[in-house]
């Protein structure tokens, strides 16, 4: 059997860190290791996690710069397992998390792997843009990439929680660390000279902070308007200023 690495970048994270590491002491079978990677936050983040860590496996890496790729990608290099995950720290996992991406990625002609995302907060469940969200993992590149789509690429979001091996992932040069935004797409697209990205069909639940921010016509349509223009070829760059960062 693979091990898996779970690696978390967080910023200013104390609301959500906690929950999720709690709920990864679940986990049956357990991570190899958690790894949570922080990005220069100013709240009690680092803190909950250094105490945490007391009483359940982990550690915690604090990065010289903020950025989710900048942060992964130091995740990963010190990540011992043969398979690398990429944990959201507002998103939490089924209790058997580790044997589906063993027995994913089992299967050599895949490269990567995610969940479907199922949005929810504090008094409802979204199920219209978790919807959409599922959808658009098989659109979006039937769209702009039919070609690729045709080989097996799926587009795939960090709250999908990726997964993929740790030799693929370094072989492709891991996350663009220059991207502010779309790095996980962009890592699909790089990954799919490994073999295919796949949508696991179970669910893993993720809040829906931006949602509730900015409501759901805004938030749908924000979310298209990213695509879309990501799908042209326009700059992440330009993407990253109608993408605010919410806690």
């Amino acid at each position: 059997m693979m091990t898996v690495s779970i690696v978390i970048p967080t910023l200013n994270e104390s609301t959500s860190l906690e929950r999720t590491l709690r709920q990864l002491a679940y986990l049956n079978p357990a991570a190899a290791e958690v790894i949570v990677v922080d990005g220069g936050s100013r709240d009690e983040t680092v803190a909950i996690a250094e105490q945490l860590f007391q009483s359940q496996p982990g550690q915690v890496l604090r990065c010289d710069r903020a950025g989710r790729s900048v942060q992964m990608n130091a995740g990963a290099k010190i990540a011992t397992s043969e398979i690398l995950c990429f944990l959201h720290a507002d998103t939490r996992l089924p209790d058997d998390a580790i044997a589906i991406m063993e027995r994913v990625l089992s299967d050599r002609q895949t490269a990567c792997a995610g969940f479907i995302s199922l949005m929810s907060g504090a008094d409802r469940t979204r199920w219209g843009i978790s919807l959409h969200n599922f959808l658009k993992t098989y659109y979006a590149p039937l769209l702009f990439r039919p070609h690729r789509f045709v080989r097996g690429l799926r587009l795939l979001f960090g709250d999908q929680v990726m997964f993929c091996r740790r030799e693929d992932f370094w072989n492709c040069g891991g996350f663009t660390e220059a991207l502010p935004i779309m790095e996980d797409g962009d890592l699909c697209l790089k990954l799919m000279h490994y073999g295919r990205i796949r949508q696991v069909n179970r669910v893993v639940e993720s809040s829906d902070r931006r949602v509730a921010r900015w409501g759901f016509l805004k938030a749908t349509g924000i979310y298209l308007y990213i695509g879309f223009l990501w799908g042209i070829g326009v700059s992440p760059e330009y993407l990253k200023r109608f993408y605010e960062d919410i806690r």
